[in-house]
């Protein structure tokens, strides 16, 4: 398993303005790659560390098994833009299902597992639009969930629960 952090860098030179850069909605994130997986690779899905703590948190309150069960993402036709995404805990993956594992021994504040790994099951189906996914964990004092950061969205609705490909 490896971590990557990804960070953007800005330049203070007073002789030349700098130039324009599109912001990166992955800048200060810690990325947590599957296993077996090299990091930023579309044959896979990544998280983030806050993702990794609440899933762990959520899925001992409902008490999900790290070894058996997991969080299912999927995604199903609907929405403001066409294509909406689910998540669920599942007790054990599909026969079909890719199976992410994530953050083997990596500790997270209060966490109730001891520091398992967790498991991402995606049909096969879903993955055509999850592939190089990254899913975060975001909360503020107007929001709080998971966030789908998606490169294979075209566009998403305002709440982001939504996306086209």
């Amino acid at each position: 398993m490896s971590t990557v952090s990804i960070s953007s860098s800005t330049s203070n030179s007073m002789s030349a303005p700098a130039p324009a850069v599109a912001t990166d909605a992955l800048a200060g994130m810690t990325l947590l790659t599957a296993e077996g997986l090299e990091p930023r690779a579309k044959q896979g899905i990544e998280i983030t560390k806050n993702a990794l703590k609440r899933i762990r948190v959520a899925m001992a309150k409902e008490g999900i098994s790290p070894v058996d069960g997991g969080l299912r993402v999927g995604i199903t036709g609907g929405g403001c833009s066409g294509l909406s995404y689910n998540i669920r805990f599942d007790t054990k993956p599909r026969e079909r299902d890719r199976t992410f594992v994530f953050g083997e021994g990596v500790e997270t504040p209060n966490d109730p597992s001891g520091a398992q790994a967790v498991r991402i099951f995606v049909d096969p189906k879903s993955f055509i639009y999850l592939a190089g996914m990254v899913l975060d964990f975001e909360e503020t004092l107007m929001r709080q969930g998971f966030n789908f950061i998606n490169p294979n969205s075209t566009k998403s609705c305002g709440c982001g629960s939504s996306f086209s490909a």
